[in-house]
């Protein structure tokens, strides 16, 4: 399918200086804003009335299973959106569709396995990464609902990749930034307002994430772009589910590896210096 009034002929067409700043400026400007986010809402975290020191140690704790999720996000979306961009470049629009296909489906399916092995193990899986018994609770309370949500969160960021690299990365970027304020109005609401602790904080973020996905899903579904939702697509192709690993391989290693550092850096941190020091 191909539609006129999108543009992903030119990634195989335009000069490569012009694509590198398009495409890379919206993508640091994304990465900046989240970074900032995740500032502002360990601050909203520690302010938390009478819990706010524990709840920052139990979000440190969190982090490194983080990492591990993003880390199966990026072997996805960054292998998904590379591949969508190869195949834009040669023309070959079916075969972009169907590596759309195959990146929902993914997500769906390593989204799930993570939920499930990590709320099955979830206590385990925090004291591993240096949760105390006086963290594990809310640093349980903040996860719980992350892996919850955590098909949502892969579908977000594995779509968000796509469209970016579908020769879209404005509004990719517009998309990432909508996620960031979201949180950012919704944070103090929960965790204050409705006092839900650090649970708010969790479920602002998943919440902002999930608007964020609806938005991405009407892209896809609208028919404005070259790339479009298709059932048929869905279904798990074994060349082209090879081709994506082969190329997430690399992010997925880089953020497994910050995932080790910081449960690394958090056990340390607790045997010379307490929660507090984490």
């Amino acid at each position: 399918m191909t539609n006129t009034k999108s543009t992903p002929t030119e990634l195989g067409t335009e000069p490569i200086p012009q694509l590198l700043f398009k495409y890379a400026v919206p993508a640091i400007i994304s990465m900046v804003v989240a970074s900032l986010y995740n500032i502002i809402d360990s601050i909203f975290i520690g302010h938390i009335p009478n819990d706010g020191p524990r709840c920052i140690t139990a979000l440190a704790i969190a982090f490194p299973l983080m990492n591990l999720s993003a880390a199966f996000g990026s072997l996805v979306g960054a292998g998904g959106s590379t591949l969508v961009s190869i195949k834009l470049g040669q023309k070959d629009y079916p075969s972009a569709n169907k590596v759309l296909g195959n990146v929902t489906t993914l997500n769906v399916i390593i989204g799930i396995i993570i939920m499930v092995l990590g709320l099955f193990f979830l206590d385990e899986i925090l004291v591993l990464f240096g949760a105390s018994d006086e963290t594990i609770a809310p640093a349980r309370d903040f996860m719980t609902v992350l892996l919850i949500g955590n098909v949502l969160t892969h579908l977000f960021f594995g779509l968000n990749h796509v469209m970016r690299s579908s020769g879209n990365p404005r509004k990719a970027m517009l998309t990432t930034i909508l996620t960031v304020v979201l949180n950012i109005i919704l944070a103090p609401l929960f965790i204050y307002q409705f006092e839900w602790g650090i649970k708010g904080a969790a479920l602002a973020t998943i919440t902002a994430q999930t608007i964020s996905l609806i938005v991405i899903c009407h892209h896809f579904y609208s028919g404005k772009d070259v790339l479009t939702f298709s059932i048929p697509d869905f279904k798990l192709q074994k060349h082209i589910v090879k081709n994506i690993f082969a190329i997430g391989i690399a992010p997925f290693t880089l953020n497994a590896c910050a995932c080790l550092v910081t449960m690394m850096l958090n056990n340390t941190l607790y045997k010379y210096g307490g929660d507090n020091a984490i």
